[in-house]
């Protein structure tokens, strides 16, 4: 069996190294566009790669997966988290779950993990084509035929096909696959921070407070986590997951809305007024700028309390019922115009690209083209940031490995009890 994989990205090399291994008389070739495999690896969690995460405190997939969570579920049945964990340990990976779940290598090194799975697929004998970026793939007589953008390098035929090409913003990503007429959806940035500018709020970049929650205003979508204030606005993984819940909605409306923003966390306005009025109470000569609550610093609360319209200098004592209402609606519902995403950094993630209802779920084989699957962020699937996008990616590539390997142990049978039928 001749098996072309396009893309070398985690889903693409994973998927080759486990099939060469179930396969080994499998001929099993990687079609990379760029000049070297891995690249997003590379610099996933600042280089230090979050390839996985522990999933405490996870209480449901689509908290996680906001596009492709009855599917993760599913496929999880086959190879999870925990699976992750052993496989990168056998090949001798030394992994740390940090606090927040999220799962590094011990080296906190991302070149760790490239170096490993370049190195199984060296020695599981993967052919590896970098600077290959696919034009064009048809089937004609069971075959596939592959052409590649650059005419210099030659067309290449294939029993099977995996396209693993991960997610783009790009017009014309999925072209190569028009003649197999898929359900596309549009690709859309989804992981991004949120650009507010002419705001005071920005004067205090560098800020991070802990356990914020935020929302956009007039719609349910919303987020909890560490909020970090920039020099153009907002981001941390309070933001980049409201980014992802919302990812869609922004992108329809130019990237323009309300941010809602409880800096309380999950505290309501009862209990905001009873912490304001304590704080009062306790205070009452002391000017508002010298108290604050505790999860934020004296330079965001000076200025939450400008942009509420009370004077710094003021004291506590002095506040009558309307001033503390104006507090409690500035600590549990600051309003920002959000206008842009920030675009200094290319986008690391889309929702979007091959419809989940054009495959199989159980093998991510194409319903109408046997031979023909699907795995990683080219499928309409994505996750918020902690490692859980790199999961998906491990999880499908490896069930479309062993799903490959049952499809031809199956073809080899008929084959052979056709055989014994002549006889």
């Amino acid at each position: 069996m001749n098996v072309a994989i396009i893309g070398g990205g985690a889903a693409g090399c994973f998927a080759a190294i486990n099939l060469k291994r179930l396969m080994p008389e499998a001929v099993v070739t990687v079609y990379e566009s760029g000049k070297r495999l891995l690249a997003k690896v590379s610099i996933t969690g600042g280089g230090r790669c979050n390839l996985t995460n522990s999933f405490n405190g996870v209480k449901s997939l689509n908290s996680v997966y906001p596009r492709g969570e009855r599917l993760m579920k599913r496929l999880f049945h086959e190879f999870n988290h925990n699976d992750t964990f052993d496989w990168f340990e056998r090949e001798g990976v030394r992994l740390v779950t940090q606090d927040d779940e999220c799962v590094f290598p011990q080296s906190q090194d991302a070149m760790e993990i490239v170096n490993t799975l370049i190195r199984l697929m060296r020695k599981e004998g993967v052919g590896i084509r970098t600077e290959h970026r696919v034009k064009n793939i048809i089937k004609e007589d069971g075959v596939f035929h592959i052409a590649f953008a650059d005419t210099s390098r030659k067309n290449v035929t294939a029993d099977v096909v995996i396209v693993t090409t991960g997610g783009c913003s790009k017009a014309g990503h999925l072209d190569m696959l028009r003649s197999f007429n898929l359900e596309t959806i549009e690709p859309v940035p989804s992981l991004f921070s949120v650009c507010i500018p002419d705001n005071e709020i920005t004067s205090l970049m560098g800020t991070v407070v802990e356990n914020v929650s935020v929302g956009i205003a007039g719609t349910k979508l919303r987020a909890e986590g560490a909020l970090l204030i920039t020099h153009w606005g907002m981001s941390g993984p309070a933001i980049l997951k409201l980014s992802s819940y919302a990812a869609r909605f922004l992108n329809e409306n130019d990237y323009k809305a309300k941010l809602s923003v409880n800096w309380l966390g999950d505290m309501n306005e009862a209990e905001a007024m009873e912490n304001v009025a304590e704080m009062a109470i306790r205070n009452p000569q002391k000017k508002l700028a010298s108290v604050h609550p505790q999860q934020l610093n004296a330079r965001l609360w000076e200025t939450l309390l400008k942009q509420c319209g009370l004077n710094p200098e003021q004291r506590w004592g002095e506040l009558g019922r309307k001033s503390m209402n104006r507090i409690v609606n500035m600590l549990i519902n600051s309003q920002y115009d959000m206008n842009g995403k920030n675009r200094f950094k290319e986008e690391f993630v889309t929702c979007g690209g091959v419809a989940l209802s054009n495959i199989s779920p159980k093998t991510l084989e194409c319903r109408t083209c046997e031979g023909l699957y699907f795995a990683g962020e080219v499928l309409d699937i994505d996750a918020i940031t902690g490692g859980f996008n790199l999961q998906a990616a491990w999880t499908m590539g490896m069930v479309v490995a062993v799903q490959i390997t049952n499809y031809e142990l199956q073809i080899t049978n008929y084959e052979l009890r056709i055989q014994t039928t002549k006889n």
